[in-house]
């Protein structure tokens, strides 16, 4: 015997899907050690991307959606099931979470809020669901590199969400193409997944041994990364520099002493190629004279040269 009201005549194919109809609901599949279902709200529709630490999902906020919000579809991260069951991993991605809350740019990706499927006993958060392509996605697309007025407008959005962030004391981390993506609302910086507190932003943030979550991307991170160092702004400063390298020249840079992308103006090439100096005391930019560089239509800054 049903212990809800009797008073839907409709077919059960017809009946809408909502947080009410859910609520109570039996345990659904899983997909991937994530059920359909999270909290009795959220009905993941599928994967939108994956790594070696987090899975990413597109979801329903059925809440929201039987209140009539035009606009009820979200983003949801959960930890990979390799590392959901280590010591301090739910930390890990509540310290990703606390991170991004922190940044207020329109560049940065916006998250909601981190909850807990408790039967279940899995941690995520909800964040908007970008529209538009990855940058990995759009150098498939441009092999030659992108034209300068493109790569332009994507240079400073990016450096400009860098240089908020480091601002507002956290370090990203895993800056890479796959990490930013570019649409109709502009440029988004995501996955905060490596990302560290530094000076006062790290006053209460969740504490946690990175140890045993050295996922370094190769070819992006500094070589001081790879070889045990910290993170740090420099090594930021690094990463990006390798992915506008790459928007320029259509490939990645390799060596130690690359080229000069086709792309690139004369005038921006010196900023550019410092901040790829593999001796990170040789590395002597700012994210902020990088972006000034980067930004300018003049071909007056000499510093450069």
């Amino acid at each position: 015997m049903s212990d809800g009201p009797d008073i839907d005549p409709a077919p059960a194919s017809s009946r809408p899907l909502t947080h009410f109809a859910f609520a109570r609901g039996q345990e659904n599949p899983q997909r991937d050690g994530t059920p359909a279902l999270l909290a009795g709200r959220y009905l993941i529709e599928r994967v939108l991307g994956a790594g070696g630490m987090g899975v990413v999902y597109r979801a329903r906020d059925l809440l929201h959606e039987q209140f009539g919000e035009p606009r009820s579809s979200v983003a949801i991260k959960v930890l990979g099931e390799a590392i959901r069951e280590s010591a301090d991993a739910h930390v890990l991605l509540y310290s990703e979470f606390a991170l991004t809350r922190s940044l207020r740019h329109e560049q940065v990706v916006r998250v909601f809020s981190f909850e807990v499927d408790a039967p279940c006993q899995i941690a995520f958060f909800t964040m908007e669901l970008l529209q538009g392509m990855t940058l990995d996605r759009l150098l498939l697309e441009c092999p030659a590199g992108l034209p300068w007025r493109e790569l332009q407008s994507i240079a400073v959005q990016l450096l400009d969400a860098l240089c908020h962030s480091h601002q507002q004391g956290v370090l990203h981390g895993d800056v890479k193409p796959g990490n930013v993506m570019v649409g109709d609302g502009g440029l988004r910086l995501f996955d905060f997944g490596l990302g560290q507190a530094s000076g006062q932003a790290s006053a209460g943030s969740a504490g946690l041994s990175r140890s045993r979550f050295n996922a370094w991307t190769p070819a992006y991170a500094a070589p001081e990364l790879l070889a045990g160092g910290a993170l740090s702004a420099s090594a930021d400063l690094y990463a990006v520099a390798c992915v506008l390298y790459e928007l320029a020249h259509g490939r990645r840079q390799s060596g130690n002493r690359p080229v000069r992308p086709r792309q690139l103006p004369r005038h921006c090439w010196p900023a550019l190629r410092t901040a790829l100096a593999v001796d990170p005391e040789r590395r002597a930019i700012t994210l902020d004279e990088l972006r000034t560089v980067l930004g300018d239509t003049r071909q007056g800054l000499t510093r450069w040269f």
